[in-house]
């Protein structure tokens, strides 16, 4: 088992060379579109008291590091940017999703099954337990909110800030997917930024999200998740011959914040 100096040191640098890789061999073994950007990794302490919140801000039932694995020390979360292109096409297909972001969303899923799986073997080669998390479709189907929210997670975990859409605006946009996993090696947590990304949130006019979604979900002053479902099924069922693809992604494509954290070009332009 490597030493707590040890995992001080590897900090989120492993993390990151190892989704790095795996998002490069994935290019090349399985998939024939790069569909990806650059990764970003953040680690959140298990016992960090906003874990404890997720039972007010989300669901009572959502769970805790604790629940997934006894012991945990810290819980690890990534997002995989995607490249314009693919948010391009999806945003001027028209009222479904582009075939593209439907092929993007099953490869996604995989590939974040397989850089959960490389980073549990790598943890448990140093002597550390880990628990993997599916991508998706782990909700509660009645009232389709999920139990373990990576985009949750990965705010804890300091990637970013939530946008009027609803989805975790990073560094790299909020156009792209999220993964989570839980540990017992006690890695250092990442800083959360201060301050809003979203320009709605932060005061600024922009409300574009709510431009980009036809279908009743998105509002100035509410979400309807169920509208949004039904949009989701929509497209799942045009795209028959692939696996599950319940997606639509509109309110995440060519926006401020699609590509990039907008407040903070915002702030570099100004300053």
């Amino acid at each position: 088992m490597i030493s707590h100096n040890d995992c001080n040191k590897l900090s989120t640098d492993w993390l990151l060379q190892t989704v790095t890789s795996a998002i490069r061999w994935w290019v090349d073994e399985k998939s024939e579109t790069d569909y990806w950007r650059e990764p970003l990794v953040g680690v959140a302490a298990a016992d960090d008291p906003l874990f404890l919140q997720l039972k007010q801000v989300v669901d009572p039932d959502h769970a805790m590091p604790e629940d997934l694995l006894p012991g945990a020390r810290s819980v690890i979360a990534f997002f995989l940017p995607f490249k314009r292109k693919l948010g391009r096409e999806n945003n001027v297909f028209g009222e479904l999703a582009s075939e593209s972001w439907a092929d993007c969303y099953v490869s996604t899923n995989s590939l974040i099954a397989e850089i959960s799986t490389r980073i549990q073997e790598q943890l448990r080669a140093w002597g550390y337990r880990c628990e993997l998390t599916p991508a998706t479709h782990n909700f509660e189907p009645e009232k389709l909110i999920s139990l373990w929210s990576h985009r949750h997670i990965a705010y804890i975990a300091g990637l970013g800030k939530f946008g009027h859409n609803n989805l975790l605006i990073t560094d790299s946009g909020c156009c792209g997917r999220l993964g989570s996993l839980t540990s017992d090696i006690p890695l250092p947590p990442t800083q959360r930024s201060e301050g809003e990304f979203c320009l709605t949130r932060a005061g600024e006019e922009c409300m574009k999200c709510v431009a980009k979604c036809k279908y009743g979900a998105l509002f100035e002053d509410h979400f309807d998740r169920f509208a949004c479902f039904a949009q989701l099924m929509k497209n799942d069922a045009h795209y028959k011959e692939y696996p599950l693809t319940d997606v639509c992604g509109k309110c995440a494509c060519e926006l401020p914040c699609s590509y990039a954290n907008p407040m903070r070009k915002r702030k570099a332009k100004n300053a």
